[in-house]
């Protein structure tokens, strides 16, 4: 095997789009209980973006390179990798190292590419859906029969949490900015979708009907309506604060409605809560992919080499579904 292979870094350590370039780093090694990975394709998210502005530092012992899921063929076992071979196809969430033609990965965090989905697909899987069973599924406690709100329905996590709460019974409503993207909503399996660039989404919202679990990426502007469209012990849970992580919150509003404000991040996670994590998502999400009854739209793709601008185009917020790089 080579020593070295081409991967991303970011020029000075940190900047803007335009500080990832190309260049060639050492083939890391796979330790007790790891495997390599030779990485076919890279999910690109959000999370990306803040540790290439220095916001977001990889977890102490992850790989320094972006990337935090991948899918390709397992090319190297360390020891007491047990359940894989060496040329399994496989998808895998990583703590960093995805931006690269090889990564090291533990073995329980990687799971088997969904039958009838190619390597791209698969490589925008687990970053999200790993997020969206944790979050909605698991914090949010949502069951079928309940009402989902979505905020973002463009993103990754939102087309995600869209088809897999409808595919497990759930009603699903939804935000996102601008027409298109309030339809592309509808189609993927939102009951109702708002624009929320038109106007206040939450009396829309309202008029919909009480939520029971509301699945926030905004942060602070969308905090207070949020509270007030959950239903009695309703579920705020948050994993992003675009606009801001101070909120104001009226306790006496909380107490009243009985309801729970949560959040939570996934990358910090400990190796054997993932390992869990992982081992639910096979078991509850995988077979709904390989039915068909979620599929996770891929947006577009960019070569490794351009991932600066896979980058430049996920901020400008355009996007439907995931960014990919592939990697030759």
């Amino acid at each position: 095997m080579t020593r070295t292979m081409r991967a991303i870094t970011v020029r000075g350590g940190k900047g803007g789009a335009d500080a990832l370039e190309p260049g060639a780093v050492p083939v890391p090694k796979p330790g007790p209980g790891q495997v390599l990975i030779r990485v076919r394709a890279a999910g690109v998210n959000r999370p990306d973006i803040l540790q290439r502005e220095g916001r977001y530092p990889p977890p102490p012992g992850a790989s320094e390179i972006l990337g935090l899921e991948v899918a390709g063929e397992v090319a190297q076992l360390g020891e007491g990798a047990a359940r894989w071979r060496v040329g399994d196809p496989v998808a895998a969430l990583l703590p960093g190292g995805g931006y690269a033609q090889y990564a090291v990965v533990d073995a329980a965090h990687a799971l088997p590419v969904p039958r009838g989905l190619d390597l791209v697909q698969a490589a925008a899987l687990p970053e999200t859906v790993f997020t969206v069973w944790t979050n909605v599924f698991e914090r949010g406690s949502l069951e079928a029969g309940e009402t989902l709100l979505v905020h973002g329905a463009n993103s990754g996590i939102g087309v995600t949490a869209i088809q897999m709460a409808k595919a497990r019974g759930a009603r699903v409503l939804a935000t996102a900015r601008g027409a298109a993207k309030v339809a592309r909503a509808l189609e993927i399996g939102a009951d109702l979708a708002f624009d929320a660039a038109a106007g206040d989404w939450g009396e829309a919202v309202k008029a919909a009907g009480p939520v029971d679990v509301v699945l926030d990426m905004v942060g602070r502007d969308y905090f207070s309506r949020n509270l007030e469209v959950l239903a009695t012990e309703g579920r705020l849970v948050v994993i992003a604060t675009l606009t801001g992580p101070i909120v104001e919150l009226n306790l006496l509003q909380m107490m009243i409605k009985r309801l729970v404000v949560t959040g939570s991040t996934l990358r910090a996670r400990d190796a054997k809560e993932k390992a869990r994590l992982a081992s639910a998502v096979e078991a509850a999400a995988w077979p709904l992919i390989e039915s068909g009854r979620v599929r996770i739209p891929v947006d577009r793709t960019f070569p490794l080499e351009q991932a600066g601008e896979a980058h430049a185009w996920l901020e400008r917020g355009s996007q439907f579904g995931k960014v990919v790089l592939e990697v030759a």
